[in-house]
């Protein structure tokens, strides 16, 4: 599936006042932002239409925003990084309604190529309902054209995502996709639609139930399915396995046995791990580094222990099956990354993936962070910026802030 949506490149916004959405949900620290990734990520858009000279109105949401406008969930810190990294001031409108009468006035008094940051989208409550539209004309009214660029936010049909394009087609402008957004679909949807072969998908992560419907759909795809962390359990549960204290969905032992039922039908590889680091129970705190282990064949589990990682055969089976991929898709860790002695297996995967020729793409949240603070983001072809969103694309979803721009 390449992009056959009108891009950034498409359009003229010379003159114009350009809404881009992008996601700048980024985590903050005292009012210190730790992480710039998504905003680097966004820069290539936000400085072509500067230098195309557009009037460029910059909109994101941060955080959960349960109680309301806050100062810790402001958008303030995020103008100045960008002020930064832009070389020019980025105008921020302090206005918790968001669209306003400063965020009108502000707008009202750009100049080409000027840049404004409008509040945390979230402070208005109808950016998530169904019932934004109000919120999604008001979005409109202040701009022409308007750039989605935020696929991490881009499976979720909200008004500053997709509502608002119904009122910037209305009067006449054009809604196109960002850089960002183009990279993302083109990386993803060739690897699912037309990945050079052998391609290898890695799923790892807590929860089967979270990834059912893309298990379903890369058995469809790919020509070897890995599956570790902790979702493996079960699967190791449904193959008649001692699994002890670890993670299982007893709700889904039968969907396992369908799926390995599935592989075998069509001639795919589906490989669990062979053996299993386990401790007493969960690390408490998370990163504690004196957690006791030990390593276990993963078909006898002891029953007072629970699997935290997978062991030395484990990381040695799956990353033979990446040495020979050309296309390989990963999410989710194999194990708790976040502990110093249950990071192995997947710094062991990362490594692999880092030594391969293959197309290696990393699908957002917990992946990508693992990556990253492992010290491999750098020899991987592409990390998604979205979690959820390319958990989505993986199942084969259309994404509504996908759907909703011009079609070229």
């Amino acid at each position: 599936m390449g992009l056959s949506k009108k891009s950034v490149d498409d359009i003229n916004v010379k003159g114009r006042r350009v809404l881009v959405r992008c996601d700048f949900n980024v985590p903050l620290k005292n009012g210190e932002i730790t992480d710039e990734t998504r905003i680097v990520a966004a820069l290539p858009t936000i400085n072509k239409l500067i230098k195309d000279g557009g009037k460029v109105i910059l909109c994101s949401h941060l955080g959960k925003v349960k109680n309301g406008p806050n100062e810790g969930e402001s958008l303030k810190p995020v103008a100045k990084r960008l002020s930064e990294k832009l070389g020019k001031e980025v105008n921020f409108v302090a206005d918790d309604n968001v669209t306003g009468e400063a965020a009108t006035k502000a707008v009202a008094e750009m100049k080409d190529g000027d840049v404004v940051l409008l509040q945390n989208t979230r402070f208005r409550g109808a950016d998530e309902t169904k019932n934004g539209e109000g919120f999604s004309k008001e979005l409109a009214d202040l701009a022409d054209d308007y750039v989605c660029d935020a696929f991490g936010s881009s499976h979720r049909a909200h008004a500053s995502v997709a509502g608002v394009t119904k009122f910037i087609r209305e009067k006449g402008g054009s809604c196109a996709v960002g850089y960002l957004m183009e990279k993302e679909i083109n990386f993803l949807g060739n690897a699912v639609e037309n990945p050079v072969r052998p391609f290898v998908a890695i799923l790892g992560g807590a929860k089967v139930a979270d990834k059912l419907a893309v298990i379903d759909n890369l058995l469809e795809k790919c020509d070897t399915l890995i599956i570790g962390g902790g979702m493996a359990f079960t699967f190791l549960k449904a193959k008649g396995y001692s699994v002890g204290k670890s993670l299982v969905d007893d709700t889904k032992i039968d969907y396992c046995k369908d799926m390995m039922k599935k592989a075998e039908e069509k001639g795919k590889k589906l490989l669990l791990p062979v053996d299993t680091v386990v401790a007493d129970g969960f690390p408490n705190p998370i990163d504690d580094p004196n957690i006791k282990v030990e390593t276990v064949s993963s078909d006898s589990i002891p029953d007072d222990k629970e699997g935290l990682d997978i062991g030395a055969k484990s990381t040695e089976l799956f990353s033979e099956a990446v040495k020979s991929a050309k296309t390989v898709v990963w999410n989710g860790p194999m194990g708790v990354f976040e502990n110093p002695v249950l990071s192995n297996g997947t710094m062991e995967v990362a490594k692999a993936l880092a030594n391969t020729d293959a197309t290696t793409i990393i699908g957002g949240g917990d992946s990508a962070a693992a990556v990253n603070s492992l010290g491999f983001g750098d020899k991987m072809s592409h990390i998604s910026t979205g979690g959820g969103a390319s958990l989505e694309f993986l199942e084969g979803k259309e994404l509504p802030g996908v759907a909703a721009a011009d079609d070229k």
